[in-house]
């Protein structure tokens, strides 16, 4: 896999001190040591100060659209235009139900008129030119025809389901949009509909990233090209996923889990490099709940997050499959020698990890080894930070507690030139070749000043 550069646009660190709520911006501005000491490219402004959120948005929550389509003010998040229907066939009196992911890259919605229900997930418009939207039969309104409904396919409108594929053949009830719920699942990528708690549709988050149409309907009882039997949870993994997606939103809406999952980082860390000196929450405020604690240990400063593998990230389960529980879930490392960076600096330079623990869910893609991320706090000439476990020597490398029955990942981040970059970016295996040279010219993943380890472009 070709090694990833993002470029990282909102930084935002607030300090906590242990026990405090956050009491002021830590980065008005960068304090330059003597001129022996690595210094930092930029300053970053004032930051707001917030109280992390321990409950996760969206829970139970669904707007809903009146028959004359106006929107609740209380519930609706943003209006549909035009651009966003499909075939110039869903009208503001057919939609009945909006819920957008946490990130805002995608929203579920229900269509219904009086034939057909769908359940829909489209992309939003920085996405729109990259993925599809996905689609779900729910039920028919009209009695089941006996052939498929290809009148309506070639005019552009949602078809019914054929009554080989149906469960009931005659009409069924309009779905009443006070009993709906979309739960999205925690990677940000899929969703599945609840009606009065009973489970109605699935359109798995993988399903994103390839052509195919692939979704789950309760109503449906044979594959068809609309949708899937959802059948039960012992016979549909993706029934049992619902199940246990929803009650992974139940726990964290008691507002408990964030005090297990905290505990278990910070054991772990305070285990490996002292106890925390200081400690950053980085969620704006919303859920999850993120943070980096600071560490200083046999000289070396360091940065570690908190949070960010609470949720499992996009493209991983298409991407790895059965292998996707190694790479799905991960928190973020920053070492810096305190004896060539302040400590000013150095907290500066790892506000880099406040912008990507977003990136994963912000842009839909996932952060692995050997990926290359871009950041206007990288030290003077650098240019962004390579990701890379395998840069800690084995004797510094230690394993976090599971979340979810996962193993999440530790990756180091370390600054790279823009030459080193081009050269991680150059080829699939290209950011394993960059730590490979570094490691072979003798750094490791605490920072210092080192030479660059590839030949610059002319």
């Amino acid at each position: 896999m070709q090694g990833a550069c993002v470029r990282a646009d909102e930084p935002f660190l607030s300090l906590v001190r242990r026990g405090q709520k956050p009491a002021g911006s830590v980065f008005a501005q960068i304090i330059s040591g003597p001129l022996s000491l690595m210094t930092l490219k930029s300053s970053l402004p004032p930051l707001t100060t917030f109280t992390p959120c321990m409950h996760p948005p969206h829970f139970e929550t669904i707007t809903l659209v009146s028959e004359c389509g106006s929107q609740d003010p209380a519930l609706f998040s943003g209006k549909m235009d035009s651009s966003r229907l499909c075939r110039g066939t869903m009208t503001y009196k057919s939609l009945i139900a909006e819920v957008h992911n946490q990130q805002r890259t995608l929203t579920a919605i229900v269509e219904q008129d009086e034939r057909t229900a769908y359940f829909y997930i489209w992309p939003t418009d920085l996405f729109r030119s990259q993925y599809a939207v996905r689609g779900c039969w729910l039920r028919n309104l009209l009695p089941a025809p006996a052939q498929e409904d290809r009148e309506a396919m070639e005019q552009g409108i949602a078809p019914l389901l054929s009554a080989e594929y149906c469960r009931n053949l005659e009409a069924e009830p309009a779905l009443d949009p006070a009993g709906l719920q979309v739960l999205w699942e925690p990677s940000d990528d899929g969703a599945a509909l609840w009606y009065y708690g009973q489970l109605l549709a699935v359109i798995p988050g993988w399903s994103l990233y390839q052509e195919k149409q692939v979704s789950f309907s309760a109503g449906c009882i044979k594959k068809n090209r609309l949708t899937a039997p959802l059948g039960s949870a012992s016979t549909n993994d993706y029934y049992a996923r619902a199940e246990h997606q929803r009650q992974f939103w139940r726990e964290w809406h008691d507002g408990s889990e964030w005090d297990k999952v905290q505990q278990d980082l910070m054991a772990c860390y305070q285990a490996r490099f002292g106890e925390s000196v200081k400690y950053y929450a980085i969620d704006q405020g919303s859920w999850p709940p993120m943070a980096i604690s600071q560490h200083w240990h046999q000289g070396v400063w360091y940065f570690l997050t908190l949070g960010m593998s609470i949720r499992p990230m996009p493209q991983v389960d298409y991407l790895f499959d059965e292998l996707a529980p190694q790479y799905r879930r991960i928190e973020l490392g920053m070492a810096v020698d305190g004896e060539v960076m302040t400590e000013s600096n150095a907290v500066q330079m790892a506000s880099a990890l406040a912008e990507f623990v977003h990136l994963p869910w912000a842009r839909l893609t996932w952060l692995g080894e050997g990926h290359t991320l871009a950041s206007e706090v990288a030290p003077v000439g650098f240019e962004s930070f390579l990701l890379a476990n395998e840069l800690a020597p084995a004797p510094a490398q230690f394993t976090l507690p599971k979340r979810d029955g996962d193993r999440p990942t530790l990756l180091w981040t370390t600054p790279v030139t823009e030459a080193e970059r081009q050269f991680a970016q150059a080829d699939e295996h290209g950011g394993q070749k960059l730590r490979e040279l570094l490691t072979a010219d003798g750094n490791d993943h605490v920072f210092r000043p080192r030479q660059q380890v590839v030949e610059s472009e002319e």
